[in-house]
């Protein structure tokens, strides 16, 4: 009896172990990769951009090949700021870098076992910086000599590309003998991009300027680089803060946004903007490796963007954008604001910045990038009474949608230079005086007492 029970529990719990198992293990490599951190690179505003890195042999060596390495950023609002993008991989075999032209690597490695001609770089993983504006001409090619300095696609296509020359020894002089680099790595300047695997493609195609001959590589490999603003930083590193006309309420960021002020775990992680010592602590250290020293706040952010509904007409509403530079030892270049609002498919006017529409959605025209004027206000200079840029954009109304109603007039999302700005928690938006209910007037109230007790009455 014993056994017969004992049997019968065995097949029992093996039926159900073995209908279980799916889902054991199902659950099992959900709570693993759950508990990773997410570094995905995809971004809905601009899904198909990325930087690729194309490679060009040119021509045969005796020892190796001469090719053209061209970074192209395709991304429609990221840049690459200074000091500059750095690139990296690792050689298939034992190759080395005979020299270089547009670029240079930052360390030449052991070259002892060569007698004669001494190699550009021996190093097996090489780090590849770019030259700086004012470069002799016998060093550059086209599209170099930018200070790793590469604008984003839509905001200045021109100087959205960089490149450089290279003379590859003890590498292949064929299409089947050479190797192709490994382990790509592209900062800019910090981390925050993913390179994938070498992939060699049809050769690029070259046109003569006169549209008659076409030329083209001897082989082409090409590199693809997502950014992850996970990998880039573990803290924001812009803000917002709302206000309008119709309340007195200023919604200011998050505290602790960016961080926290703690002099005693963390000294000198920010400054007064009256501090006798003000000078020094922008000279001391970090001064040369880009580390932020923000101005003490309640959010602690270097980039504050305020969004400040002005003004109402019948027609028209105007908005006032601000941004505010609280980092002292950070001027940023070209920068550039994503905003996504519903109301942007009727932008009337905007005044001293640039405008283009993104349409990552397709036909939804909700999202704008806004950048400033070349030579006027395209600098965004340190903290400081200088430290800020402003404009002012007009939208027309459409009075199916439109409202001040519920946070309507605020945006949905804001970017600064691609990172995504911390918002204020939606139960804090400035609300209009009149969104509670109206209290019955005195007059009203004995009519509406006097028809309850009329009702009461005739179905009692």
């Amino acid at each position: 009896m014993k056994m017969a029970w004992s049997s019968s529990s065995s097949s029992s719990i093996a039926r159900c172990t073995s209908k279980l198992a799916p889902l054991a293990v199902f659950l099992a490599f959900f709570l693993v990769f759950s508990s990773l951190p997410s570094t995905e690179a995809y971004d809905s505003l601009d899904p198909n951009g990325n930087i690729t890195i194309k490679w060009d042999i040119m021509q045969w060596t005796p020892d190796g090949y001469v090719a053209v390495v061209t970074m192209f950023n395709f991304q429609q609002y990221r840049h690459i700021q200074a000091p500059g993008w750095t690139l990296g991989w690792t050689w298939a075999k034992k190759e080395v870098i005979w020299s270089m032209v547009g670029a240079q690597t930052t360390e030449q490695g052991d070259c002892s076992k060569f007698k004669g001609n001494i190699p550009h770089c021996c190093k097996k993983d090489p780090t590849v910086v770019d030259l700086l504006p004012g470069t002799p001409y016998n060093m550059q090619i086209a599209n170099c000599c930018k200070g790793g300095v590469l604008s984003s696609w839509v905001q200045d296509p021109a100087n959205a590309a960089s490149s450089f020359q290279i003379s590859a020894g003890r590498a292949g002089t064929t299409n089947k003998t050479v190797r192709v680099p490994k382990n790509f790595t592209l900062n800019a300047p910090g981390p925050g991009y993913t390179c994938g695997v070498a992939k060699i493609v049809k050769p690029t195609k070259f046109v003569s300027q006169d549209g008659r001959r076409t030329t083209q590589a001897l082989m082409t490999w090409n590199v693809t680089c997502t950014y992850s603003q996970f990998l880039s930083q573990k803290t924001p590193a812009c803000c917002v803060s709302l206000s309008s006309f119709y309340n007195d309420t200023i919604v200011n960021c998050p505290t602790c946004t960016c961080g926290c002020q703690n002099n005693i775990t963390q000294p000198g992680s920010c400054v007064e903007g009256d501090s006798p010592y003000l000078a020094s602590a922008i000279n001391g250290p970090g001064k040369y490796s880009y580390t932020p020293l923000v101005q003490c706040t309640s959010h602690m952010c270097p980039i504050r963007v305020h969004w400040h509904v002005k003004l109402n007409y019948k027609e028209y509403w105007r908005v006032k954008i601000t941004i505010t530079n609280f980092n002292y030892r950070m001027n940023y270049t070209e920068w550039n604001l994503v905003v996504q609002h519903p109301n942007f498919d009727n932008l009337t006017q905007l005044f001293s910045f640039n405008y283009k529409s993104l349409t990552p959605y397709g036909a939804i025209n909700d999202t704008a990038m806004l950048w400033g004027v070349k030579y006027y206000n395209d600098l965004l200079m340190a903290a400081g009474p200088l430290g800020n840029v402003q404009s002012e954009l007009l939208f027309q109304k459409d009075l199916s949608t439109f409202t001040f109603e519920k946070g309507w007039a605020f945006p949905r999302r804001i970017y600064f230079n691609g990172d995504n700005c911390v918002m204020p928690p939606p139960d804090a938006y400035p609300w209009l005086p009149n969104a509670s209910p109206r209290l019955l007037g005195p007059l009203l109230l004995p009519v509406v007492v006097f028809w309850a007790m009329a009702f009461l009455l005739v179905y009692v």
